[in-house]
Parts: structure tokens; sequence; C-alpha cells
């Protein structure tokens, strides 16, 4: 009794030490996927107000400095430069809304080791600092300071939900792709219809499914560290591509707030 006894308590022992291990595996992977995820959030937000910066100015001749030679008045005392016509008034304002949406594509369906993934995910941050930078002349910047932090708290809020719930949410996974691409199809109609009920009702809706998405993510990540524990190189890309999703949500999140509840420029 006394010997089964202690192979029972041995036995315990162990599975103790093993799930303290996978515990503090899956903190210090979750970690490097936050971790990523702000940097590029951070290095996005650096890019737009610096671009921004460049393509406004309170020099009207300065502004008149262009192929036209007109200056284009923004608002009160302020007017865009050649460069602010270049990206928010030429066809190339397409192109760079487009091209984080390359990126996104290359990073799921190309075959890429963990490092060329990594600049691959610095350079997406770049492109959607670049796509971004016109929320700041469409916006007053103190109402983007607010969105950004009330959506910050949003996201950490249903991401911790998403890490400690034991709820199983697999299943919301396809139903949450589908509003993703029923959102992107809404979209691209409401550029030839103009209809401000339909943005509307896609910035609610947007809003909602990116929340979803923020939670299902953080758990899915979960279980995805279940499938790569051990294998550095495949953490490493795990991390990166983790990290891609959760700045998706909430990048776009940001943006629906912004379109809800932000203080437009006069």
């Amino acid at each position: 009794m006394a010997q089964l006894d202690k192979r029972y308590a041995y036995s315990a022992g162990t599975a103790g030490r093993e799930v303290g291990r996978i515990d503090e595996g899956l903190r210090a992977f979750m970690l490097g996927v936050y971790n990523y995820m702000a940097l590029a959030v951070a290095l996005s937000g650096a890019v737009a107000y610096v671009l921004y910066t460049q393509m406004v100015t309170t020099d009207p001749m300065l502004a008149a400095k262009s192929v036209s030679g007109a200056a284009l008045a923004l608002k009160s005392g302020m007017f865009v430069t050649p460069l602010g016509k270049l990206i928010l008034l030429s066809p190339l304002k397409w192109v760079l809304a487009l091209l984080p949406l390359a990126f996104v594509l290359f990073l799921s369906f190309a075959r890429t080791s963990a490092a060329t993934a990594q600049v691959v995910f610095w350079a997406f941050a770049v492109a959607m600092g670049v796509s971004m930078s016109s929320i700041f002349v469409i916006f007053k910047i103190g109402s983007i300071y607010q969105m950004f932090f009330i959506t910050a708290a949003a996201f950490a809020a249903l991401s911790l939900y998403g890490y400690t719930t034991k709820k199983d949410m697999s299943a919301w996974g396809s139903f949450l792709i589908m509003g993703v691409v029923g959102i992107i199809i809404a979209s691209i109609v409401n550029i030839f219809l103009a209809s401000s009920a339909l943005h509307f009702a896609i910035s609610v809706i947007g809003l909602l499914v990116f929340a979803g998405l923020t939670a299902y993510d953080t758990q899915r990540l979960k279980d995805e560290y279940q499938m790569v524990a051990g294998d550095a190189s495949a953490m490493k890309k795990a991390s990166i591509f983790g990290a891609l999703s959760l700045y998706l949500d909430f990048v776009n999140m940001f943006q629906f707030m912004l379109s809800l509840f932000g203080s437009q420029n006069e």
C-alpha cells in the first residue's frame, strides 16, 4: 500500500511538472505573439503619422509646387502637399490601399522560412502604415488617440476572454470568416454606391465580426501551440502568423471604431 502511494505521488508530481512546463511554454509563446503584434501596431502608427506630416503643410506656396501649380486647401489653415496629392488624389491611392492585402496573401499562401516571414511581416506593417496615413487627414488627432485607446482596452478584454474561457469557440470560425468575406464584398459594392446607410451597417457588422475574431484567434493560437511546441522554427513562424492575425483584428476594430465614433476634420 505504501509502495502504491509512492507511485501515485510520483505520477501526480510528474504530471504537475509537465503541466507547469506546458503552461510556461504557452505563456512565453503568447507573449511573443503579443510583442510582435504590439511592435507592428507601433510601427504602422509611426509610419502613418510621419507620412501624414509630409502630406500636409501650412505653407500654401509649398503646396502649390505641383504639376497643376494650385494649392489644394485641406482644412482651415492647412493644404495638401504634392506628395499628399499623389497619395490621396491619384490612382496610387488604390495601389496603396490594396498593398497590405498583397502582403497578407503572400504570407498566407507562400511557403517561407521563419526569417522570411518575419521580414515580410515588418514590411506589411510599414505598408499598412502608409495605407492608414489618410486617417490623420480625415479625423481629428484627439479623436484618433481616443478611439485607439478604447480599441486597445476592448482588444485586451476580448483576447483575455479567448485565452481564459473554457468554452470551445472553434465553431465560430466559419461564421466569422463568412462575415469577413461579406464585409469585403459590401465594401467594394459601396465604393460605387457611396451609401451612408450601407457604410454604417458595414462598420457595425465589421466591428462585431473582428471583436469575435479577436477572442476566436486567441483561443486558436493556444490550440496551435500544442502542435508546434518543441519545434523552434515552427514556433517562430506560428508566433509571426499569430501576430498577423491579432494585428488585423486590432487594426480593423480600430478603423471601424473610428468610422462609427470618430470626429472628422471640418
